[in-house]
């Protein structure tokens, strides 16, 4: 199923949306998924000349692939130059996600970027492709390319970009964008936890993670189904809750996003 297929959303009534995902090798619903149409969903009630600028949300139930997702759009400010949307999704179990969004015109202001895009790391074209779907294209960067002041924390890096055409609407861009962010934090969150020292399959067996918040800032204008360089790192990591948060550079280095997220990791051996 391709991304686009996954961002359309029928109309069921008024600020009311439905969408459905595919089955997802470890079942249930990619919580970027989730994400993705609930942002698609705040997107269709915005009149045009505003553009998404921010995102903060709580999964709050496992999805299930079998049923469709139903988004419910909350319209909690119309300004001038903000207007802001609460959605939940729900299923049958109840509420999944709990998402708000803010949106803004374009204002004309001094654009300055401090955070440069990491040097040395190795381009897209360059790199073994891989992914879990095949809605997007992912090229991971190797740990040892990684190694820096940040290594004690935990990082995790990779190219990534949606696969086909997206088309020119911006909102369907940050909503794909929104879908990638997902995937990079739990990579970084890993890596600080005693499962990454099994091998690949053992930690496979023995790891459950879910992601649990997520908090998104949309910069500058931006392209998903161009390449983007993802690059988290874990910042703390207590009560089995990691704290990843990371960059997302175009391939001209240009600071396009910042998402925040705290993901859950336990052991599924430990009977406690």
């Amino acid at each position: 199923m391709d991304l686009p297929s996954i961002l359309e959303l029928a109309a069921h009534g008024p600020d009311v949306y439905v969408g459905t995902g595919p089955q997802y090798p470890w079942g249930g619903l990619y919580g970027g998924q989730i994400l993705a149409q609930g942002l698609r969903a705040a997107s269709l009630t915005i009149e045009d000349g505003f553009e998404v600028h921010s995102l903060r949300a709580y999964f709050l139930r496992r999805g299930d692939h079998k049923e469709p997702v139903r988004y419910e759009v909350d319209r909690l400010r119309n300004g001038r130059s903000f207007c802001t949307r609460r959605v939940v999704a729900r299923q049958a179990v109840g509420a999944i996600l709990n998402l708000e969004a803010s949106f803004s015109t374009v204002a004309k202001s001094v654009d300055r970027q401090l955070v440069p895009p990491p040097l040395g790391l190795p381009a897209a074209d360059d790199l073994e492709r891989s992914s879990w779907s095949p809605a997007f294209v992912r090229a991971a960067i190797a740990d040892e390319l990684l190694w820096d002041d940040r290594s004690d924390n935990g990082r995790a890096a990779a190219w990534m970009r949606v696969a086909g055409d997206l088309g020119d609407d911006p909102s369907m861009h940050a909503a794909a964008l929104a879908y990638l962010s997902d995937d990079i934090p739990t990579d970084a969150a890993l890596r600080v936890h005693p499962l990454w020292e099994l091998s690949e399959r053992e930690r496979w067996e023995a790891t459950y993670s879910a992601s649990l918040d997520h908090t998104m800032w949309f910069h500058r204008p931006l392209r998903a189904d161009r390449w983007h360089l993802h690059d988290f790192s874990c910042l703390t990591f207590v009560g089995g809750r990691g704290l990843a948060m990371g960059h997302i550079f175009d391939e001209e280095g240009l600071h396009v996003a910042t998402v925040a997220q705290e993901v859950l990791i336990r052991d599924s051996r430990d009977p406690h």
